[in-house]
């Protein structure tokens, strides 16, 4: 059973940074493209970035586009999201998610992802 789990979210000033953590199990994470979405409250779940398993195939939402950077570890079965230049917009629970079949291209479409984490929370001062 594929299981996601992230971890690395808190509460910043605006201006600041935050990395977050997907530790992964159940599946071959290195065959795997992965996203990161977020989720404010009263919004619908929102795209924020993808990247494919050999991480030369990567999107951006155009909100983060510049201040975020996705990354992966195949070696740890780990994604990360680094988060810089935050604000108070970027509020949000954040979560990783993983497609159901390997070797598919990475996409901004949340249908598209199986499996999901619990998500973590970011909250961003202003």
């Amino acid at each position: 059973q594929v299981q996601l789990v992230e971890s690395g979210g808190g509460l910043v000033q605006a201006g600041g940074s935050l990395n977050l953590t997907c530790t992964t199990s159940g599946h071959t994470f290195s065959l795997y493209s992965m996203g990161w979405f977020r989720q404010a409250p009263g919004k619908e779940r929102e795209f924020v970035s993808a990247t494919n398993w050999l991480s030369n195939n990567i999107l951006y939402g155009d909100s983060v586009k510049g201040r975020f950077a996705i990354s992966r570890d195949n070696a740890k079965n780990t994604l990360y999201l680094r988060m810089n230049s935050l604000k108070p917009e970027d509020t949000a629970v954040y979560y990783c998610a993983a497609p159901s079949r390997p070797w598919t291209y990475p996409t901004r479409v949340a249908g598209e992802y199986e499996y999901w984490g619990q998500g973590t929370q970011v909250t961003v001062s202003s």
